[in-house]
């Protein structure tokens, strides 16, 4: 947003009807580009010292991570849309799970003139921590319409341990 927009160059005859929170909106948005010009500027600095668990290690390619739990194992799915199985690296052991790949553009076509690319390419680097108890050597991974689903079961001796405590109320 343009420094332009914000002051009014003379007045018009005609007032615009404006939504009663005009100002609020106004007001975040700026607040919101504010926050990533400054978040940018400073992010090579001085990296926060667990910004390695949410951000990404180059470009602006996020995948979405969702984790659950069962007795008998830990599910974790990530959206990677466009993304073929031989562009993914899996890492596990007792306590995390890394997730490395590289999403890569398609190639442009010469005298196409791109109005708009909102699709986001590069590298990332995910590091999901994982509850203790997991069996790293029976870990399965499968790749089904740009999801990437890992199965991590659980050692049998850990889902034992787990037992249900009843409250009683007085």
């Amino acid at each position: 947003m343009a420094i332009r927009d914000l002051v009014r160059r003379k007045a018009t005859g005609n007032v615009p009807v404006r939504k009663a929170d005009w100002f609020e909106e106004r007001m975040a948005s700026l607040q919101r580009e504010m926050n990533r010009l400054f978040d940018g500027f400073f992010r090579d600095w001085a990296p926060a010292p667990f910004d390695e668990f949410e951000r990404l290690a180059v470009g602006d390619f996020a995948p979405r991570v969702n984790v659950s739990e069962t007795d008998k194992e830990v599910v974790v799915s990530a959206e990677l849309p466009g993304m073929d199985e031989k562009d993914i690296n899996l890492q596990v052991d007792e306590d995390a799970l890394t997730i490395r790949g590289e999403k890569r553009s398609e190639h442009e076509e010469k005298g196409r003139h791109w109005h708009r690319i909102e699709s986001s390419y590069g590298t990332f680097h995910r590091i999901i921590p994982l509850p203790r108890g997991i069996d790293a050597a029976k870990a399965k991974a499968q790749m089904k319409k740009g999801v990437l689903t890992v199965t991590l079961p659980k050692r049998p001796e850990e889902a034992a341990k787990r037992r249900t405590i009843e409250i009683k109320a007085e």
